[in-house]
């Protein structure tokens, strides 16, 4: 399934990133969970495995969640004692476990 989703994402123009790493940040363990929304696909709830100044990392583990390198998505993270800001973010990179999310405004 991972094998024919990265072939669509080839095909649509998005090269892949699967094995890559393209990091200028410096990454900061941190789990903690998200809502992340997602125009097409919908709602859904993950745990992140780090952060770093220019995104953050969601393990996604057996939910269904597949969109495209590219794609845009809002993330706030849960369970603090006042509602987090919603921040847009961009699918930049996929790997067996998650995906690499970067903030939208210093998104190429």
């Amino acid at each position: 399934m991972l094998q024919n989703t990265i072939r669509r994402q080839q095909m649509a123009g998005f090269p892949s990133m699967v094995g890559s790493d393209r990091r200028e940040h410096s990454r900061t363990a941190m789990s903690a969970k998200v809502k992340l929304v997602h125009e097409q696909l919908g709602e859904f709830v993950f745990s992140t495995r780090d952060i770093s100044d220019g995104g953050v990392f969601i393990v996604v583990g057996e939910q269904v969640f597949e969109p495209f390198l590219g794609d845009c998505v809002s993330v706030q993270v849960q369970g603090l004692p006042v509602p987090a800001p919603i921040l847009d973010m961009v699918v930049v990179r996929r790997t067996v476990d998650g995906f690499g999310l970067q903030f939208a405004d210093t998104a190429e």
